[in-house]
């Protein structure tokens, strides 16, 4: 089955740090740009953050601009995203997915290879 596996969210304090990832199984990413996205309970999924195939360019949206970075490590067949200074807001299941132009990520465009998500608490 081809999907990617997204790890590494858990409960933070706030201020706090965490690194998720997001592994393929099944195929290599280094064709694909990958965007995170992220759905907080009663709300809507929105666009974190996207990389292009190469890891040349990045777009960030939204609370997470200057406080999270997202990394890629094409022979790991992984792609990270760093996420610093939590706050409760930030409280959400985080995903990964395939996308198809990182400068529109956030915009319903196609998207494919959605991973279960992994889930990040910020809570004192």
């Amino acid at each position: 089955q081809l999907q990617l596996v997204e790890s590494g969210g858990g409960l933070v304090q706030p201020g706090g740090s965490l690194r998720l990832s997001c592994a393929a199984s099944g195929f290599t990413l280094d064709v694909f740009a990958i965007g995170w996205f992220r759905q907080a309970p009663g709300k809507e999924r929105e666009g974190v953050s996207c990389i292009t195939s190469s890891g040349a360019s990045t777009n960030y949206v939204g609370s997470g601009k200057g406080r999270f970075t997202i990394s890629r490590d094409n022979a790991k067949n992984t792609v990270y995203l760093q996420m610093n200074s939590l706050n409760p807001a930030d409280t959400a299941v985080y995903y990964c997915a395939a996308v198809a132009d990182c400068r529109f990520f956030n915009s319903g465009t196609w998207s494919e290879y959605w991973g279960q998500g992994s889930q990040v608490t910020v809570s004192s």
